[in-house]
């Protein structure tokens, strides 16, 4: 916990340094949490909440105040939430945030959200894509139309992909349109809009207008509702391609959610290029892992996932080193990548879909699940078999797959045969596009 002196360092001097500090620690959101006694401010890093400093109840107005001039707010109103910006150098590094106020019982609370745009300026390549799921993302967004959702939760790194893709696509002869609440970054050759809902600028009214735009991609920020969605998939079929986010876990979830949208059977087969779902996980720091032998549970679980008998894998080290925290360091994308082919598209158009029978087409194509690519990356030694387990539901993901139920704390012996999985993982040593760490490994050989 860092502590400040605010009788001898002024509070502007005390909002740049908390600032600046979460940038150098590649924070992602730095959160001033009012409590009775004090300000709490804790810093997002992988994906965690982690204590920084406590601020004296007195200094807490001042230091919102602070904030809220920084990113163009009205700082004499505090009973209703509030959103700004802050873009400029502060403390020699430039910055772009957002930020965001709440009022609560115990005063305001407000969160910088600080945008990182180094994965998505370094390119697709970056993404920690796996080489078959790479080879799929290209194939999609080279179809000259239809459309592409990027999935996945809050937080999930679902703007880094989408910024990715319009990055390589991004050429001299396009026409690329933006829809976007908020525009989260700016980019050269784009023509970005910004929604305003409270004078009637919402993206269905926006994305009327930009099909008289002549535009060759669409990028609509998030499908929220039935009529965007309807307006996406149209503007797909009439030789544009569009890129978008929406918020589910899956492949199977994503065409679900659509067909709950209203969205027509037979529009949605025609339109639907391809899906692209993701989680992030926290990277094993690579000065500090550890390898140790898989308990039955692991094994169980890479066998049927896999097919494969995997008998060590790295972990964290508990207490980890200077160069991470608790043994991690960075996060990385676990990805599910689905092309549409022809025999899904067939069965959307069935009106008498059963929820199994797409299950089966989803899930006997070349997809490769959320668990199979990441347990392909703790096999790389990228994450944790633990980070797979928490951030992904193994025993359903495992259902889906196999129809067999696992639970961790007891193995079930099946009398169901297991049928062996439908994908072929590639080569563990070619399996990641790009390895996220660059060059050899501390203490470790090159691959050979």
């Amino acid at each position: 916990m860092v502590t400040y002196d605010f009788t001898k360092v002024p509070v502007i001097k005390v909002v740049d340094d908390i600032i600046v500090q979460a940038a150098k620690m590649n924070a992602s959101d730095i959160h001033f949490d009012p409590r009775e006694d004090d300000l709490l401010i804790r810093m997002r890093i992988d994906g965690d909440l982690r204590d920084y400093t406590r601020i004296p109840k007195v200094y807490e107005r001042n230091l919102i105040t602070r904030v809220k001039l920084l990113s163009n707010m009205n700082i004499t109103e505090n009973r209703l939430p509030q959103d700004g910006a802050i873009k400029g150098v502060i403390g020699g590094l430039s910055l772009d945030m957002r930020v965001s106020t709440l009022p609560t019982n115990e005063g305001e609370k407000c969160v910088i959200r600080i945008l990182d745009y180094s994965r998505s300026l370094a390119g697709i390549e970056s993404l920690g894509f796996s080489k078959p799921n790479f080879e799929k993302l290209k194939k999609m967004i080279a179809v000259p139309n239809g459309i592409i959702l990027i999935t996945g939760a809050t937080g999930s790194g679902k703007s880094t992909t989408v910024y990715s893709i319009l990055q390589q696509l991004n050429k001299v002869e396009t026409n690329i349109i933006t829809v976007e609440d908020p525009i989260e970054m700016n980019l050269e050759g784009l023509n970005q809009v910004q929604v305003n809902s409270e004078i009637g600028l919402d993206f269905a009214t926006v994305l009327r207008s930009i099909l008289r735009q002549d535009p060759n991609i669409i990028l609509i920020g998030e499908i929220r509702d039935s009529e965007t969605a309807k307006i996406a998939v149209r503007a797909s079929i009439t030789g544009h391609l569009v890129l978008s986010t929406i918020h589910t876990n899956n492949s199977l979830s994503t065409i679900e959610r659509l067909l709950d949208m209203n969205v027509e059977r037979y529009l949605l087969s025609t339109a639907l290029t391809g899906i692209i779902s993701q989680r992030l996980a926290k990277m094993l720091c690579p000065h500090c892992r550890e390898k140790v032998p898989t308990d039955a549970y692991q094994k169980k679980v890479f066998k049927l996932a896999l097919g494969m008998d995997i008998n060590e894998v790295y972990k964290a080290h508990e207490e980890g080193c200077k160069e991470c925290t608790h043994g991690y360091r960075g996060r990385i994308a676990i990805q599910e990548v689905l092309v549409i082919n022809d025999e899904i598209r067939d069965a959307l158009n069935d009106e008498k879909l059963e929820r199994d029978y797409l299950r089966k087409m989803v899930y006997t194509s070349d997809v490769i699940t959320l668990l199979q690519d990441g347990l392909g990356k703790v096999l790389e030694g990228v994450t944790s078999f633990d980070e797979i387990y928490r951030i992904i539901d193994i025993d359903d993901d495992l259902d889906e797959m196999t129809e067999v139920t696992l639970t961790r704390k007891e193995l079930h012996g099946s009398k169901k045969k297991i049928a062996p999985p439908q994908i072929t993982i590639p080569s563990l040593d070619s399996f990641l596009v790009t390895t996220p760490y660059p060059g050899t490994l501390p203490n470790e050989k090159k691959k050979s």
